[in-house]
């Protein structure tokens, strides 16, 4: 019986007869993917094949689209996913890891349903621990009946619109909290620059490590992101500004048609009262503005991190809420993993610098 498992880099996999139809493409290999995605409103850059392939060569998970359309004919709609195979975690399906969103890309509540259907049924006959998509907009029907996904993590997603006159922008910003703060950047004459290059993404690394060590977590690995970088080329750009040769602040924003998104960022906290973080995402919008972009994409937030959350509230941008689904739902299991994890996180804010990028060379291929 063909699975998903089988899926070579260029072999396409039709269900069994008994099975609500469905058709495994590889959106690596099938050049119909990218021309589908240039005509989808709702395509984004977690669906490209570039991101697709640095999930693959980074940590070797295999990414797929499940549709209904016929090999050969052109794609009708499409849910781009990934398996993740961990010794430690265990088997699951994914849409999609290290993605704060993944639309799945159909016409229909019913075209949805058949997909999510046929994706069960796979789930009946795989060694799948669960299956996880993560979409901007769910229809309640597809939770009911035999479908059966339930509610997983919640987060907050803000997006600024940018189709107004840049000055009526620039008014949505908080006074207090991003006008002055911009300002203040100017005045210390904080010096910008932006690329691709090895020296930038070293000085956005160095920060990233400091962040991520005052939240007591370890970081990507850094290949995740030279791997992005190879595979997004201009669409991804690494901004940073520093003072007095020491880089202070640095981001990291992925362009896809008329979207710019905000993914990763880095600061050292001896300087965050020179405004270095809102002057880089001051430069980032203003770009996005006069490149054509209608929308800038201030990413996912916990909803237990109410500063991030105020944060990109002060940029005048639409807050909405963002909900993971899963299949079966999620059981708890026995054992205090509350004190597991606090434990662990003390370990990683003392940690040195290579043992923390260790840690999550180790840990991240598990956790997507």
């Amino acid at each position: 019986m063909n699975s998903i498992a089988q899926l070579s880099p260029s072999h396409r996999t039709i269900l069994p007869a008994n099975h609500i139809p469905g058709n495994w493409v590889n959106p690596l290999s099938d050049s119909r993917w990218a021309g589908f995605l240039d005509q989808h409103p709702d395509a984004s850059i977690f669906h490209t094949p570039g991101w697709l392939e640095a999930l693959q060569r980074t940590y070797g998970y295999l990414p797929v689209v499940l549709t209904t359309s016929a090999p050969g004919e052109q794609l009708r709609n499409g849910m781009v996913l990934c398996r993740i195979k961990s010794w430690i975690t265990g088997a699951r399906i994914v849409s999609l890891p290290f993605s704060d969103h993944c639309q799945p890309l159909v016409d229909s509540s019913e075209t949805l349903k058949a997909l999510m259907s046929s994706l069960n049924n796979n789930f009946e006959r795989e060694d799948w621990k669960y299956i996880e998509v993560r979409p901007l907009v769910w229809p309640e029907s597809v939770s009911e009946g035999q479908i059966c996904y339930t509610k997983s993590e919640q987060f907050y997603v803000h997006r600024l619109d940018l189709q107004t006159d840049l000055d009526m922008i620039v008014r949505g910003f908080h006074r207090s909290c991003i006008q002055r703060k911009i300002q203040r950047a100017k005045r210390e004459r904080l010096v910008y620059e932006e690329g691709r290059s090895a020296s930038i993404l070293r000085k956005f690394y160095y920060l990233m490590l400091r962040t991520r060590r005052r939240h007591q977590l370890p970081p990507q690995p850094i290949t995740w992101f030279q791997n992005l970088i190879s595979s997004l080329g201009d669409r991804l750009t690494i901004r940073v500004v520093s003072k007095d040769e020491q880089p202070i602040a640095s981001i990291v924003t992925l362009a896809h048609k008329s979207t710019v998104v905000y993914k990763y960022g880095g600061s050292d906290e001896r300087f965050h009262n020179q405004g270095g973080m809102p002057y880089l995402f001051w430069r980032a919008i203003e770009e996005a503005k006069s490149k054509g972009a209608k929308s800038f994409d201030f990413g996912r937030s916990a909803l237990d991190n109410p500063g991030l959350i105020a944060f990109k509230d002060n940029w005048g941008a639409t807050r909405t809420k963002l909900t993971y689904y899963r299949y079966p739902a999620e059981t708890s299991e026995p054992g205090d993993h509350g004190t597991a994890t606090r434990a662990a996180k003390k370990v990683f804010s003392f940690l040195p610098d290579r043992c923390l990028s260790a840690a999550g060379r180790l840990m991240y291929r598990h956790i997507g």
